[in-house]
């Protein structure tokens, strides 16, 4: 069923028409999907769900397979029948053909960066001795399959620099392989460590090893549906077989548990962090390396805070909190007197995101109205000066360790690629790293950040960019695009895909809704659970308020958004079909009712609630995108996108939802879905299938709001 221009169907029982209206008949024509008397008793509520069958694991069901490909054979039929389409992906091939930098890094004296060099794939890791001598390939991953399916997920150096671990992630699965090689000669070890999923690894100080979390072997054929239980701790010595790995920590009384480890960089203690869900919300445990028969010790017993660690002086941990800061700050707990906690950087106005310790510095990232902010303090908290930037964007990078005297970062916004600066910790100076050359003017473009108001009056921030000399005249065709949850922020920052859209003509814009971390907990907390709905209200008034200031219609307002971004765009199409000219859901949470059912699903209850909640269940129902479509609404143009390894989210949410949404559509809008193979949520995915996924949105946006 791959999502391809040749897919040929035959001898598919489950369809019994299918096909595209042309001239004449506006009315699309869908493969005809089966419905099932499958209801479900919720709290004494009775909830059908018809298209429960399209659950089941598409490389297991041959209905569901067949399905797929018919859904694929009409969708690709529209997409190549659109004229403009071809011309759009040529642009963006363009476009996209430039060199990509990623953010050094400093191992064992050598420094490690990755570089995509236009049109490859995947990115490319290179070594080099110093700054000015000639890198050297160190991990192609293009060489690992032909279709750059198989991607680097992460990397971890050993301490002296001598081994470099990494993952290896298939198809865009969670689902890792980690692999040891050595970083002098590239030789691949005989290292091969299976089942690990939401972990990385921790060295220990002899480099001779590293903790890890992994889950045990699923059930055959369950690996990309059944639910993920029973993490634990082992840590694996260089070399050997994972089967000789030494259990460390696991509590089979607490299955939903998981955990992270680090190694302090004294390399004295193994820090143990416990997390349930999506909530920074964490369990802290300690374990003194040198006592190699010393039991962890709890530091943080409940997960009423986020205790992020950050460093340490000797017994002295450093961490980052919300505990009374909302915004949070940084604390210092004495592990021999654990009851008394030391602030040492306070709460702020702004957002803190993140903490690195570098040349005995703390280095404290901040959000100022969705933009990056970095500040530097001394150990005891005092400030010593801010970093400048070249504008209003977003940075990332200041990696390192804690006796490095200079580290790297990445600048960009929305017209303005990520170049690469090397930062002097000492002099506070930056210099031009490398620097990104993209075909396009930047000076062409403006961003502005506005301030609206919510249907209950909060005020939200919003990013607006666009060509300049833009005419608000109402008839602009206008990409929104949001995400708000899991305390994740939208900040400015560079895309080939938006750039291409805003050069058609195109107004972009990302509201920063609540649900997200742009403002800190309470600004999480306010778009959770139960409420959620003040989060489709952001959206909706961001949709309105564009509006009102001229700078699209309805008709020309497309929204976009994917996992839980997809949730937002279902949710609101549902409630409001008449607000927007297109939709293009990607990879999302559709049936509420369920989500906590699959992989990694019930890990988000923190941040949805859970249907088995009777009030939270009320709440849930209302909203779900796939319980609220209404047969005989008009809705808008949709294309759904998902892929068949996606197990974050697994794909049977959008099967259900597009096959919901077919069947009630009374409207001639197209309501379509682009189902992608050997593809998951979305990380790792090879630069030609994003190009090719971007050049059929985009393609469908022009068609579908009348754009020339």
């Amino acid at each position: 069923m791959p999502f391809t221009r040749t897919t040929i169907l035959g001898g598919l029982t489950l369809i019994a028409a299918f096909g595209l209206a042309f001239a004449g008949d506006t009315r699309m024509k869908y493969p005809e999907t089966k419905k099932i008397d499958h209801v479900d008793d919720h709290h004494g509520t009775k909830v059908p769900d018809p298209y429960r069958w399209l659950e089941d694991d598409v490389r297991q069901s041959k209905e569901v397979a067949a399905w797929v490909e018919a859904q694929n054979k009409v969708t690709i039929a529209f997409l190549e029948s659109i004229p403009q389409r071809e011309a759009i992906k040529k642009r963006l091939t363009d476009l996209w053909n430039y060199e990509k930098y990623g953010v050094p890094i400093k191992a064992g004296g050598r420094y490690y960066y990755f570089k995509n060099d236009g049109l490859q794939n995947q990115s490319v890791m290179y070594a080099m001795e110093t700054l000015t001598s000639e890198p050297r390939v160190l991990i192609d991953p293009n060489s690992w399959s032909k279709d750059g399916t198989v991607a680097l997920a992460a990397t971890s150096f050993s301490d002296d620099g001598k081994f470099l671990a990494y993952s290896v992630a298939e198809a865009g699965s969670d689902w890792n392989i980690w692999r040891v090689m050595e970083a002098d000669s590239g030789r691949l070890l005989s290292d091969e460590l299976k089942w690990v999923k939401f972990s990385g690894v921790s060295w220990t100080k002899d480099s001779r090893g590293f903790f890890y979390s992994r889950y045990d072997e699923p059930k055959e054929g369950a690996a990309f549906q059944s639910l993920n239980k029973n993490q634990k701790v082992f840590y694996h010595r260089v070399g050997s077989s994972q089967s000789d790995d030494v259990l460390v920590y696991k509590r089979p009384d607490q299955p939903d548990w998981g955990f992270q480890t680090t190694v302090s960089e004294d390399g004295r203690y193994l820090i143990i962090t416990t997390w349930k869900g999506t909530d920074d919300k964490y369990r802290v445990a300690y374990k003194d390396l040198l006592e190699p028969y010393g039991m962890p010790v709890d530091l943080i017993d409940n997960f009423d805070h986020e205790y992020t660690f950050i460093g340490n002086e000797g017994p002295v941990f450093f961490f980052q909190t919300e505990l009374e800061a909302t915004r949070r700050r940084v604390i210092a707990i004495d592990t021999r007197r654990p009851h008394l906690l030391k602030e040492l950087i306070p709460e702020a106005k702004e957002t803190l995101v993140g903490v690195n310790i570098l040349a005995n510095q703390f280095v404290v990232t901040y959000l100022k109205d969705a933009k990056t902010q970095v500040k530097l303090f001394a150990l005891d908290g005092r400030f010593v000066r801010e970093v400048e930037f070249p504008g209003i964007g977003s940075a990332a990078g200041f990696g390192g360790k804690r006796e490095d005297t200079e580290t790297f970062y990445s600048f960009s916004s929305f017209a303005t690629p990520a170049n690469i600066f090397r930062y002097n910790l000492l002099t506070g100076k930056s210099e031009l790293f490398r620097k990104t050359n993209v075909r396009f003017s930047p000076d062409d473009y403006e961003v502005t950040q506005v301030f609206y108001k919510s249907k209950d009056g909060t005020k939200v921030p919003m990013f607006v960019a666009h060509k300049k000399g833009l005419k608000k005249d109402g008839h602009n065709p206008t990409l929104l695009y949001g995400y708000g949850g899991f305390a994740i922020s939208l900040t400015p920052s560079f895309s080939v895909a938006r750039l291409a859209w805003m050069e058609m003509g195109g107004v972009f814009a990302m509201p920063n809704l609540r649900g997200g971390g742009e403002y800190g907990e309470d600004w999480h907390q306010g778009g959770t659970k139960l409420n959620k709905q003040n989060v489709f209200d952001d959206f909706i008034a961001a949709g309105e308020w564009l509006i009102e200031n001229k700078y699209t219609s309805s008709s020309k307002l497309a929204i976009q958004g994917g996992s839980n971004g997809g949730l937002l765009v279902g949710a609101c199409m549902a409630q409001r079909p008449d607000l927007f000219g297109a939709c293009l859901p990607a990879v999302g949470v559709m049936d509420m009712l369920r989500f906590h059912k699959f992989t990694a699903g019930r890990f988000w209850v923190d941040d949805y609630g859970s249907a088995d909640d009777p009030e939270q269940f009320k709440a849930i129902v209302a909203y779900s995108p796939y319980q609220n479509l209404k047969p005989g609404k008009k809705y808008p143009a949709t294309l759904v996108t998902t892929a068949d390894t996606d197990d974050r989210v697994v794909p049977g949410h959008s099967f259900k939802f597009a096959a919901a949404l077919q069947a009630a559509q009374s409207g001639d809008s197209p309501t379509l879905i682009r189902i992608e193979t050997r593809a998951g949520h979305g990380a790792g995915k090879p630069t030609s299938k994003i190009i090719e996924e971007v050049s059929d949105q985009w393609a469908f946006l022009v068609k579908t709001l009348g754009m020339k």
